[in-house]
C-alpha cells in the first residue's frame, strides 16, 4: 500500500513552516487539498487510511508565497511543484521541501 506524507523547513528561520496550502494532483487529474501543521507537517489525505494511493505520477505543488512573504518580506516563487511517481506496492512516500525566499530543495524521504 502506498501512503504520502510531506514536510516543509523554512532554513532561513531554522524551523518548520506552518500554514503553508498543499494540492496534490492525481494521474487522472483530480486534486486535493491540505495545510501544513504547527510542525510543517501534512499527512492527511484520505487514502492514508483506506486502501493507498494508486501508482501513477503525481503533483504536489506547495502555495509557499504568502508565508515566505510573512516571514522575510520576499518570495521569488508564488509556488513549487514537485511531480513524483508512486511506483506499484511503493510503500510510503515522503516529500519535504527546505524553502527560503530564493531557493528551495527536494528529495525522497523516509
Amino acid at each position: 500500500m502506498n501512503t504520502l506524507s510531506s514536510h516543509v523547513l523554512d532554513t532561513t528561520l531554522g524551523k518548520p513552516a506552518k500554514g503553508i496550502p498543499l494540492t496534490l494532483t492525481y494521474p487522472n487529474g483530480d486534486k486535493a487539498e491540505g495545510v501544513t501543521n504547527d510542525d510543517g507537517r501534512f499527512n492527511g489525505w484520505a487514502e492514508n487510511g483506506a486502501s493507498g494511493f494508486k501508482p501513477g505520477i503525481y503533483t504536489l505543488r506547495f502555495h509557499c508565497q504568502p508565508f515566505l512573504k510573512e516571514n522575510h518580506g520576499k518570495s521569488f516563487y508564488p509556488h513549487i511543484d514537485i511531480t513524483f511517481e508512486l511506483e506499484q506496492q511503493g510503500g510510503h512516500y515522503h516529500v519535504p521541501l527546505l524553502i527560503s525566499p530564493f531557493g528551495f530543495s527536494s528529495y525522497r524521504g523516509s
